[in-house]
């Protein structure tokens, strides 16, 4: 069995990975730790969550440094903040005992005067997001001249947040003669011309197969109609009364919403997104680490960094937009040789896709039918004796007391005294579930319709009414096709198209077909039953400070535009 110490790490590394428990390299460890150690070639690295690669890339990078030289000589790159500060985290358990090493993060949403104060004692390793690292070279803070190894951590995730731009002005300032790690759990096209363009004829590792779900993670989902998610969730909950698990949500909003629905329904939960402050966050995920938290509620860039280990539940309350980040989410149970579940609670529409998402994993998705509420009645009861019957007594502590309790209650038998405990966390539920509808017999009911709905009058864009227009343009399919104000010189990319409408729109389940982003506008499609909702909501919002505008594109004027677009690029 390949060890650690076999691998030739100092005393002082080695001491610090027996602390931290690391019994045996895990398989991208024994893959990348002797390249990085025997060779000079850059490295490509395909591996999911939670596989060991921070410890892969760096112990021996850590290794490599030269204590003396106060320049920076490792930077890596990653997506978010907590990503970020987990990396850093853990560069500093890992050099422990290698007195002198300066490891700085630096990203976003802080005190960027803190982080320069840091930067100008001396950084031989930088953890950094790509925008605010481009920020503090700018301002000549940061120097990477002197690099010998980027990481970018990954790779996929930062393409997929719009920092291209950023990345491409980072490795374009930094050295030709640096070493280049890439690690991504996905090789898109994306990925591939960062690879391309900026790593040197690279080694490529695969650990596990592409997109595959680990091996002790089950796969499930409930159907259930749109409107009765949150119902669905909170059943979910009911009959996992000890569950440790984190819920992901589309948008910023639903995870909102979400989170004070069930704060307020007595749920020991709490939400992580990007609206909160760096001191909100670490509260938050302090409590969540302490399991003071049952249930964190999240958006998938918001939980990029988490490194909680024993997340018995990962619940994707809607899946996400590009099927690819599933595996991203269920990566975060089921490690360490734990079992863990990763459920879905899917509507008609989203059904569609578990064979995408079985293929992709290579593993079955079990659907189940929703728990009726004698089913979570007898599970909370059980659940509640077994904790009562585990218990630990502390007799000394609770001796003084118990003649004044056992006098208080002497009125009582012993069976009127269970039922009085019993009663007290009980009741909640059987008051919930006496009249709860099963959620399984009305999801195969069909949906019941406001047939009014489609012939109330609209409001168009200020000139005509929204029938009208809609009556002077010719049907592609069900889709009707919008014209919006925003365009690629505005930062605007699909994901944002979804983002806006998911945000603006009450209905979280519409149907958006092709997205077309240009120079200066976009065209956006979406089913034609969802359009007035999409039209009335969007027209008030806002991006990045810019009001949108959100109108019906007639069929001539769509093509008008694209032909306009297209002579602007000849010239």
């Amino acid at each position: 069995m390949l060890t650690f110490k076999a691998m030739g790490f100092s005393p002082n590394l080695l001491k610090a990975i027996e602390e931290l428990g690391f019994l045996k390299p895990t398989p991208i460890q024994e893959e990348i730790i002797p390249l990085i150690f025997d060779t000079d070639s850059d490295i490509t690295g395909l591996a999911q969550t939670g596989t060991g690669k921070t410890a892969a890339f760096g112990l021996p990078l850590i290794e490599q440094i030269d204590i003396h030289d106060k320049q920076t000589q490792v930077l890596i790159l990653a997506p978010t903040r907590e990503l970020c500060m987990q990396i850093s985290k853990d560069f500093q358990n890992y050099s422990k005992y290698n007195d002198g090493l300066r490891v700085v993060p630096v990203y976003g949403g802080a005190n960027i005067d803190t982080q320069i104060r840091a930067l100008k004692k001396g950084a031989h390793i930088i953890a950094a997001t790509p925008g605010r690292m481009l920020d503090l070279m700018k301002r000549k803070v940061a120097k990477i001249d002197q690099i010998q190894t980027l990481v970018l951590d990954e790779a996929d995730e930062m393409l997929n947040m719009g920092f291209k731009d950023e990345l491409d002005a980072i490795m374009e300032k930094s050295p030709g003669s640096k070493r280049t790690l890439l690690f991504s759990a996905t090789m898109s096209k994306e990925v591939s011309r960062i690879a391309q363009k900026y790593l040197k004829d690279p080694v490529r590792i695969t650990i596990g197969k592409q997109n595959s779900g680990a091996e002790n993670i089950q796969h499930m989902y409930y159907q259930v109609h749109a409107q009765d998610r949150y119902l669905a969730l909170k059943r979910i909950a009911d009959i996992n009364p000890n569950i440790y698990g984190i819920v992901f949500c589309r948008t910023r909003q639903e995870t909102k919403d979400v989170a004070d629905k069930l704060i307020k329904d007595a749920y020991n939960a709490d939400a992580l997104h990007g609206d909160l402050s760096q001191a909100q966050r670490d509260h938050v995920m302090k409590r969540f680490r302490e399991r003071s938290l049952q249930m964190l509620v999240a958006t998938d860039v918001a939980a990029r960094g988490i490194d909680v280990q024993e997340i018995s539940h990962v619940i994707n309350y809607n899946l996400p937009d590009e099927l690819e980040i599933y595996t991203h989410r269920s990566g975060r149970t089921g490690r360490a040789d734990k079992s863990g579940i990763a459920i879905s609670i899917l509507n008609y529409r989203e059904v569609s896709k578990v064979t995408q998402i079985e293929k992709m994993i290579g593993k079955r998705l079990q659907k189940l039918p929703l728990p009726s509420g004698e089913e979570i009645c007898k599970k909370q009861l059980f659940n509640m004796i077994d904790r009562m019957e585990n218990v630990e007594v502390d007799e000394a502590q609770i001796e003084p007391f118990m003649e004044a309790v056992n006098k208080k209650l002497s009125w009582l038998t012993k069976e009127q005294i269970i039922k009085r405990f019993v009663s007290l966390e009980f009741n909640r539920f059987l008051k919930y579930y006496r009249d709860a509808p099963d959620l399984n017999k009305k999801a195969n009911s069909p949906v019941k319709v406001d047939a009014g709905r489609k012939d109330r009058k609209r409001k168009g864009s200020g000139k005509e009414d929204f029938q009208q227009i809609r009556s002077r343009r010719k049907p592609r399919g069900n889709y009707v096709r919008f014209f919006l104000n925003l365009g690629n010189k505005d930062g605007l990319i699909p994901k944002n198209v979804i983002g806006m409408i998911n945000d603006n729109a009450q209905d979280r389940d519409i149907n958006i077909g092709d997205i077309d982003i240009k120079d200066s506008f976009s065209f956006f499609e979406v089913e034609e039953k969802f359009a007035p909702v999409v039209h009335d909501a969007m027209r008030h919002g806002k991006f990045k400070g810019r009001k949108v505008k959100v109108e019906l594109a007639l069929e001539n004027e769509s093509k008008g535009k694209k032909k306009k677009a297209k002579g602007k690029k000849k010239r």
